[in-house]
């Protein structure tokens, strides 16, 4: 297990708009890691995402509990995957026209070896966010 505090990435849009981003259609697409992705809504801000997601090259299953916390932040649980057991809160704060994004997470894997659990952690996150801030900037410029 890993602590991880990634403070201090933004997106360069309102807050207002990187919530119609994470709640719309253009979420999902956005990420070019992930294929074969189905939600089932099990509550009223929570859902089931089940993909699967290019890990070093290979197509891994992977299920999350996402629960949106409207304007606070999201809260994932990795159900299934080679992270299963990770648990983490990502948290947007309105800075004008950009967006602050923080993340705090306790970080497992049954697979990973605990000495290459972080490095994989924050290059997941980074990519995340790089294809977030990809398709975030996109929907600006479409303003």
């Amino acid at each position: 297990m890993v602590l991880i505090k990634d403070e201090g990435s933004h997106f360069d849009a309102p807050l207002s708009t990187v919530w119609e981003f994470l709640q719309g259609e253009m979420h999902g697409a956005a990420h070019v890691s992930t294929r074969n992705q189905h939600v089932k809504p099990v509550g009223e801000n929570v859902v089931v995402l089940s993909m699967e997601q290019n890990m070093n090259g290979q197509w891994v299953k992977v299920v999350n509990r996402i629960t949106a916390l409207p304007p606070l932040g999201v809260a994932i649980e990795v159900l299934e995957g080679p992270m299963a057991g990770t648990k983490l809160v990502n948290i947007y704060t309105p800075k004008g026209n950009k967006t602050g994004i923080d993340v705090y997470g306790e970080f497992m894997s049954p697979q990973i070896p605990p000495a290459q659990l972080e490095g994989a952690v924050r290059a997941n996150l980074q990519q995340v966010f790089d294809e977030d801030s990809a398709a975030i900037h996109g929907l600006v410029s479409k303003k």
